[in-house]
């Protein structure tokens, strides 16, 4: 049985080449992932700040939050 893919959430602004970057890392693995531009949504924006977060990317897998584009942590957490 295929094991369940951890929900993975990518915050983005649509000048951020790191954004980019990690688009095409988790696509380039098949990995699911929604997508939020934080220029957009300041909520979004917020909720990344208290997480301690000051730019992007901001992945949350799971209950995980990411700050930056992290390649190690985020292979770590989704095991890619």
């Amino acid at each position: 049985m295929e094991k369940k893919q951890k929900k993975v959430v990518l915050f983005t602004t649509p000048s951020c080449k790191w954004c980019t970057t990690a688009k095409s890392h988790l696509k380039s693995h098949g990995i699911k992932f929604k997508i939020i531009d934080i220029s957009k949504d300041h909520k979004a924006a917020k909720d990344c700040e208290q997480h301690g977060c000051r730019g992007v990317p901001v992945y949350l897998i799971g209950s995980q939050w990411i700050c930056g584009f992290d390649q190690k942590k985020v292979e770590k957490l989704l095991n890619i």
